[in-house]
């Protein structure tokens, strides 16, 4: 992307140089925050859930995403389970 200052680039294209000023510039306030969270809300919603011809594609990444994040909260009790003893 020639000629886009890089504040204004995405993620993904941003260069391993840029990623310095490109933090610099992002907005940390608790309503960028939020604002940056309800764009990508509208991104994935628009993205993969308002389709006109729709498949199970977007729903089942959000249950991937809630069944991994579940297993990362549980970790710490289910490695316990894993070395007890059987009394």
């Amino acid at each position: 992307m020639l000629g886009v200052p890089v504040g204004e680039k995405r993620l993904m294209e941003v260069k391993l140089g840029e990623l310095g000023s490109w933090m610099g510039k992002r907005d940390f306030t608790p309503n960028g925050l939020l604002a940056s969270i309800r764009n990508g809300h509208d991104r994935y919603y628009n993205k993969y859930i308002n389709v006109k011809k729709g498949g199970i594609g977007g729903v089942a990444m959000l249950l991937v995403g809630y069944v991994a994040l579940s297993y990362l909260w549980e970790y710490d009790h289910l490695k316990h389970d894993r070395w007890r003893k059987y009394h």
